[in-house]
């Protein structure tokens, strides 16, 4: 438009190419005002505050912008395009509360379609009104939003153990049947009244009957067992060693810090966590609280004040690494734990963590969910009297989030976790500790944070 505008507005231009360039320039004007092209600037500037970028210099280059920023800006000019269908990958990721609620609120006022990509339960719940499960290459389609998603779910779940259930007892039947059968033929009947030929006779037909009988037990048996029922995997739970410890009994601190600094990022004059409780911590990005959780862990040593720890700990840090990057799944998990390789692969496969043919894959080529997936099956299966836990939802599905949270709501030893999960922090009933520039600052502690 504006290369017609200057050209119409050009002195020289002949009356026939002017007649053609006012004709050209009458359709694309009618179309940037059907497109809502002069509030452009104005849904602009709504996205931009909504997701909190409302005082962005205009003339600020994108290369001085974070990876965050540089996100939202994307999404907001996407969404000022106001397109009849929009797709969107993880579009809350680098969003805080506020902005997340915007956004939901943007999404669900939008006329179109919108496609979306999502570990956000919260927003799954508030936006979503159908759901695709992309799971192992296989799509599923629950209908009726994420509440109805965690509903069919759970309706698969029974299914699946009353299958199995109903595959075990079918399979003992078979093979009892089988085995008593095969007694009966084995021994035959004992001969009565002294009648050999008769006794043969009528012998014969019985014995052969009962062996079609084994026969085709067993070929029942051999098709039951060429397709069996998986053993659905076991609810998720926290192996966990109760009692404060090995020094001072069950109700000593299970970590104290005394005037711990880290360099510009850490400055704690006390903290102590106490057996059972429950801590959440809290804040924007770069306010401390991963290194206040290496901190405790033994992680990263503090260069100044003390920590003392006491009992088992169990660590799930942002980012999963493991040491050796050749060793296959099965390897890493059972490294370093006694017991035999066949022991640990079943231990692993309980949980439902991983398929059988994942385990053999070298931890070096798995994607970041499944590390993260590894890293927690070795938490799971620790006896730790205190978790934790960094990001413990990052990279997970939805439904797989919702059995950790069940895991934790279970586990009765102390649990620290930092979290940017809303649904998770909604749920969450205990301690919470806000975090800003390295320093915590308790903001609420309620009477349930020590159970």
């Amino acid at each position: 438009m504006r290369e017609l505008e200057a050209a119409l507005s050009a002195p020289a231009a002949l009356p026939g190419a002017l007649q053609e360039r006012l004709a050209e320039y009458g359709e694309l004007l009618g179309s940037y005002e059907a497109r809502g092209g002069y509030e452009a600037d104005a849904r602009l500037d709504k996205a931009l505050h909504g997701l909190g970028l409302g005082g962005l210099d205009r003339d600020r280059p994108l290369e001085g912008l974070s990876g965050g920023e540089r996100a939202r800006l994307g999404l907001a000019c996407l969404l000022a395009a106001s397109p009849e269908i929009l797709l969107l990958d993880e579009p809350t990721d680098h969003l805080d509360d506020a902005a997340a609620l915007w956004l939901e609120d943007r999404l669900r006022a939008h006329p179109g379609i919108v496609v979306v990509v999502s570990h956000d339960r919260l927003f799954l719940e508030r936006v979503a009104t159908s759901i695709l499960e992309v799971e192992e290459g296989r799509v599923t389609r629950h209908g009726g939003g994420y509440a109805a998603f965690l509903a069919g779910r759970a309706a698969a779940r029974r299914r699946w153990e009353q299958s199995y259930a109903d595959w075990c007892r079918e399979v003992g039947r078979v093979e009892a049947f089988a085995a008593t059968t095969a007694h009966r033929v084995a021994h035959g009947r004992a001969m009565k009244d002294g009648n050999k030929m008769a006794y043969d006779r009528n012998a014969g037909r019985v014995q052969s009957s009962i062996a079609g009988r084994v026969r085709q037990a067993q070929e029942r048996l051999r098709h039951l067992r060429a397709d069996p029922v998986p053993r659905p995997p076991e609810p998720l739970r926290f192996a966990g060693r109760f009692g404060g410890g090995t020094a001072g009994g069950p109700d000593r601190p299970l970590v104290e810090l005394d005037g711990v600094r880290v360099g510009d990022r850490l400055a704690v004059g006390s903290l102590t966590v106490e057996p059972g409780q429950r801590l959440l911590v809290h804040g924007p990005n770069g306010a401390g609280k991963s290194t206040l959780l290496r901190v405790m862990a033994g992680d990263l040593e503090p260069e100044e004040g003390t920590v003392r720890r006491r009992g088992r700990i169990g660590y799930l840090p942002q980012e999963v690494v493991f040491a050796d990057p050749s060793r296959s799944v099965a390897e890493a998990f059972a490294a370093g734990r006694a017991g035999y390789p066949g022991e640990h692969r079943a231990r692993l496969l309980s949980l439902g963590l991983f398929r059988p043919e994942i385990l053999d894959v070298p931890v070096g080529a798995l994607s970041t969910g499944q590390r993260r997936r590894l890293g927690l099956a070795r938490l799971l299966t620790e006896e730790a009297g205190l978790l934790l836990l960094d990001e413990p939802t990052n990279h997970l599905s939805p439904a797989l989030a919702e059995e950790l949270e069940q895991a934790l709501d279970l586990y009765e030893g102390a649990v620290v976790l930092v979290s940017h999960d809303r649904a998770l922090r909604r749920r969450f009933t205990g301690a919470r500790l806000a975090m800003r520039d390295g320093r915590p600052i308790v903001r609420h502690l309620p009477e349930g944070a020590r159970r």
